[in-house]
């Protein structure tokens, strides 16, 4: 394939991953997490402050490549954010990921990096987290970046690829503490495919110098000078090979570390951030064993990618790659491919292997957990897919593969478009995960009617009673309100019936039932699947809101 027929594949690829991930980002509501992460950047556009904290939010590099989007887009404080601003910055770095496979195309080729950038364009559950305010689309980023440079270290040593693989790692950490599980499986990847590379070597048989095995006494003691003096000068730049190799490592390693304190420390602002990073290890060990209601089988993740459907909801399937992603092995296997594609390529089986393997063993799953394991199948997809293409000489036979290989993506296409436009809030969407309900808006659209008709404004006393389940998305939807107050019990809150809106849970609701069928009118909404929040708007604020409904 010519440079000019791969670029423009490789352009139109990017487009379409960018229409997917780009276009109409604020239809889906703000789930829980988006808003809890949306209104911890805001503290940091409004105030410069952010603070690690180790048991929640994972990493700060979400928060700080935030900053350009938003001061780019005008915006200098948390009520001036909208979704499709602090969205923008997962699009972009799940666009990103696609661009990287440039970096791949000396280990693997053109024709495989199309097809796994194919793959990472169109995959639904990449294409929905993509437009997902959360670290995981970043993680994938830095997670592609940093395998591409380590290889292309390994292809061609040199300190620039050391910093730039130094640079990915130490943002893959600064992204999630949990990264360290994409390391520990890197590490066992590259371990296994050294002792299977020497397993190999070990089964050859051993032949004389330049294959010969009449080599006499005399030959040996004729070459015997020259042969001294060989072995002396590689041993001299071996010797200069190992220290080269250990000043690249240490750079590289120096870069990470250096990156990761930075900040986590909120560039040394808060020095015990580093640290504190290290100690969330232990959080997440006991939030892993004790997951609560995200326990779920170890199954889960590749039952999820392999076949969905709910109800009457339609079929969700990426099976395509993982059946590429098994040929794809099976290529790497094959004795006659390349030895640098194919040493490349039995690391990412490993790796698939490996980290699909540790992230299905956690009883804490959520879906965008598959992000990070899931690079190494699309990698493979690309490559199964080249190999199916190769593996007939028929033009009629590899003509109706190609056209099955371009059905399976359009429909991989089509169904990132369902899950990113009309089932991006659907339960029936299998990456749909305790997301807002649509309906949850009424309920923001109706505190917006209140202070439209209040005194106030958007300074009328607001209290929201809930627990911290059911608070979230509220601090995010009600961010231009200047007076509400958030309590999780009603003992530890104001009388509720100085507060004009009154936002419950139902338990409190039902506690506080004497006093709010006295003072105020209630309502009922869905806040996500099977949890429900109570307005109550106090009587004197709705018979003013019904007066201006009437026009009198």
């Amino acid at each position: 394939m010519n440079k000019k027929a791969f670029a423009g594949l490789f352009l139109l690829i990017i487009i379409g991953a960018a229409a997917l991930r780009f276009f109409d980002l604020g239809l889906r509501p703000m789930h829980h997490d988006e808003a809890n992460q949306a209104v911890k950047f805001g503290a940091l556009l409004e105030k410069g402050e952010y603070r690690y904290d180790r048991a929640d939010h994972h990493g700060p590099s979400l928060y700080y490549l935030s900053l350009p989007f938003a001061r780019v887009l005008g915006a200098d404080r948390l009520a001036e954010l909208n979704e499709r601003t602090i969205r923008l910055v997962p699009a972009f770095f799940g666009l990103g990921a696609v661009v990287l496979l440039l970096l791949y195309v000396p280990l693997i080729g053109k024709e495989r990096a199309l097809w796994g950038a194919l793959g990472l364009a169109l995959s639904p559950v990449l294409v929905y987290f993509s437009r997902f305010y959360i670290q995981e689309t970043l993680l994938l980023f830095f997670l592609t970046g940093f395998v591409a440079a380590v290889w292309r270290y390994k292809r061609n040593p040199s300190w620039t690829w050391a910093v730039t693989a130094g640079f990915f790692a130490g943002m893959m950490y600064a992204t999630k503490e949990t990264s360290v599980i994409a390391f520990g499986s890197i590490a066992a990847a590259l371990l296994l495919g050294s002792l299977l590379r020497r397993k190999t070597r070990g089964d050859r048989p051993a032949l004389g110098k330049l294959g010969r095995k009449d080599t006499g006494p005399e030959d040996m003691d004729l070459e015997k000078p020259a042969r001294s003096e060989q072995i002396q000068e590689e041993a001299s730049g071996a010797k200069g090979a190992r220290r080269r190799f250990r000043a690249d490592i240490l750079m590289g390693l120096g870069t990470a570390i250096l990156v990761s304190i930075l900040l986590y420390t909120s560039f040394f602002k808060n020095p015990r951030g580093f640290i504190d990073s290290i100690l969330s290890f232990k959080v997440y060990s006991v939030r892993a064993a004790e997951a609560g209601f995200h326990v779920q089988p170890r199954s889960y993740y590749l039952r999820k990618l392999a076949f969905s459907k709910t109800g009457s909801g339609p079929l969700w399937s990426e099976g395509l790659i993982l059946i590429l992603a098994a040929a794809g092995i099976a290529a790497a296997l094959r004795a006659r491919s390349r030895k640098e594609d194919r040493s490349f390529l039995i690391f990412l089986s490993f790796y698939t292997l490996v980290s699909t393997a540790a992230y299905s063993l956690i009883p804490y799953k959520t879906p965008w957990n598959i992000l990070p394991f899931y690079l190494g199948f699309i990698l493979l997809a690309g490559t199964g897919a080249t190999a199916l293409l190769h593996t007939f000489r028929s033009r009629v036979i590899r003509a109706a593969v190609f056209l099955l290989l371009a059905a399976g993506f359009l429909h991989l296409g089509a169904q990132a478009s369902r899950a990113g436009w009309n089932y991006a809030a659907d339960p029936r969407n299998p990456y749909v995960y305790s997301q807002t309900s649509p309906g949850f808006l009424k309920l923001v659209r109706r505190v917006e009617d209140m202070a439209a008709v209040h005194p106030d404004r958007e300074n009328m006393f607001t209290q929201v009673i809930a627990g911290p389940y059911e608070t979230w998305p509220l601090p995010w939807y009600l961010r231009r309100f200047g007076r509400v107050g958030y309590w999780t019990r009603a003992d530890a809150a104001p009388p509720p019936g100085d507060a004009s809106v009154l936002i419950t849970d139902t338990e409190q609701a039902s506690r506080l039932e004497s006093i709010l069928n006295t003072y105020y009118q209630s309502e009922y909404y869905e806040l996500r699947p099977g949890v429900f929040l109570v307005l109550h708007v106090r009587n004197d604020l709705w018979d003013e809101y019904l007066k201006s409904r009437s026009g009198k």
